[in-house]
């Protein structure tokens, strides 16, 4: 008979320095179908989905933004533990989860979460976990779960390969009916993604030996979290873990891949040339490369920002040269509400003076008038919702209902602009994903204000465990010595 394996999970990254607070509808909910279908390996034809009897009832995703509401969270979380109450027995557990969720009076969400759902659902079932390398991961997480493992690309563009794994290694044991040990050892370093993408050294070379350890004998998985930066608790640092069922290999390896990590701490830097957003928009001016893009980074909607700081915007409008029309500039983008549905009622072609952002993050600077003209208004974006495009003079501006980042052609392709054509095109984002790293011509890192802020100094952690590379950068090294979770009998 094929196992009986459970879909669950909850999915956000979540900045505590953000006033943003997400809310049940911030998350799109799969169930059944819908949620089946979401995993390119499990839809019909792929061979795993005739290796088990899958039961997807729910998983939550979201955007990232700030903490998740309490009652949100309890809701969601209640909802699986009943799905999981009534339709066990089960013999596998798939927990989709993302490993940076904050929650409203909480310090370790998804460690609560594994851990109430291994209440609920007994010792026998195997559950394995798949997260993303930006989270965290707790001795409380680890014993709740038996399989864990993380992306090795930043960007992700392993994330669904990565949860694949996940499903094979759950399979895996199901089959064997073992359980292996776990060798974790947390890292004392606290770095944004933006200093530790994949793409370049050390980060590149770190993610390669992760493949290589994964591949020994004796191992069965090999993660290396890079930790979450934007959140003030104690969980928040980098972390390793291998598993297997050779107790002195993956404590080993572990160890080894947590030294390899601790001796580049100081060897990661920007992904990208980084500078003031003046330095930035500078370059852009004197250089022929086109388009020239500029990630708004401390704003980041997809590290968790609230995305309607204004600070770079305002700026960009009292900009001499684009304001002549000497330069044409996009930017993507700026969640209102009022402001996307009044630019969509006043319609194509009207002339509109509505004013824009902070009204989540109001801390850096106050709305933003925008005296233009409306160019474009979609109402189909199945994320932003309602998208006007205003031209300001020499600047486009993406006002959008809610929250969206900006990253695929398609996004653009919503709100009426191609960004290829443009001089210069600012994206609250920190690394390019794949899209916007194939247009740039060249392309800059503005460190600016906002509740991702990659100035991790000035940011004001008091709730992380100390001493913390770069926090303490004179700390002693520390002992990185494995610790040992043993198999679930």
């Amino acid at each position: 008979m094929h196992p009986r394996v459970a879909i669950v999970g909850i999915a956000i990254e979540s900045s505590t320095f953000t006033p943003h607070r997400a809310d049940l509808v911030d998350f799109v909910i799969r169930r059944d179908g819908q949620l089946l279908d979401y995993y390119p390996f499990l839809r019909e034809g792929h061979p795993l989905r005739a290796a088990a009897e899958w039961s997807p009832l729910m998983q939550a995703r979201a955007i990232p933004g700030g903490a998740v509401r309490a009652a949100a969270y309890q809701a969601m979380e209640e909802e699986i533990l009943t799905l999981l109450r009534q339709g066990g027995p089960w013999d596998g557990i798939f927990l989709d989860i993302h490993g940076a969720m904050s929650v409203e009076g909480a310090t370790d969400a998804e460690g609560a979460l594994a851990s109430r759902v291994r209440t609920c659902v007994g010792p026998e079932p195997v559950i394995s976990a798949s997260t993303d390398l930006h989270g965290n991961v707790t001795r409380d997480l680890l014993e709740a779960v038996d399989l864990i493992t993380c992306y090795r690309m930043a960007p992700h563009e392993d994330e669904m390969e990565s949860r694949e794994r996940s499903v094979r290694n759950l399979l895996d044991r199901v089959a064997s009916g073992t359980r292996p040990v776990k060798a974790w050892v947390p890292v004392p370093v606290l770095l944004p993604g933006e200093k530790t993408s994949t793409r370049i050294e050390p980060a590149k070379g770190l993610y390669a030996k992760v493949a290589e350890v994964a591949a020994q004998e004796g191992v069965l998985d090999a993660a290396v979290w890079v930790g979450y930066a934007w959140a003030d608790e104690p969980r928040c640092r980098a972390a390793v873990v291998v598993t297997g069922d050779d107790s002195q290999v993956v404590a080993a390896e572990a160890e080894g891949l947590a030294h390899t990590f601790w001796q580049a701490r100081d060897r990661f830097s920007f992904v990208a040339p980084a500078g003031t957003l003046q330095e930035c928009l500078s370059q852009a001016k004197q250089s022929a490369a086109r388009p020239f893009l500029i990630s708004d980074s401390g704003d980041n909607p997809t590290a968790g920002g609230a995305g309607d700081v204004t600070w770079t915007l305002a700026r960009l409008l009292e900009d001499p040269a684009i304001r002549s029309g000497e330069l044409h500039a996009v930017y993507a983008s700026i969640p209102d509400p009022a402001g996307a549905l009044a630019a969509a009622a006043a319609g194509t072609g009207a002339s509109v003076s509505i004013e824009v952002g902070a009204r989540v993050d109001d801390r850096h600077q106050p709305p933003v008038l925008l005296e233009g003209t409306v160019e474009h208004v979609s109402i189909t974006d199945p994320v932003a919702g309602t998208v006007a495009l205003i031209a300001v003079d020499g600047l486009r501006v993406i006002v959008t209902e809610r929250r969206k980042p900006y990253h695929r052609r398609q996004d653009f392709a919503h709100a009426g602009v191609d960004p290829a054509l443009a001089d210069i095109v600012v994206v609250k984002i920190g690394y390019l994903e794949p899209y916007l790293y194939e247009i740039a011509a060249d392309w800059r890192l503005a460190l600016t204000p906002g509740g991702v802020d990659q100035d991790l100094l000035r940011l004001g952690h008091h709730r992380i465990d100390r001493p913390m590379y770069p926090f303490d950068a004179d700390m002693d090294a520390p002992e990185l010595t494995a610790v040992m979770v043993p198999p679930r009998h």
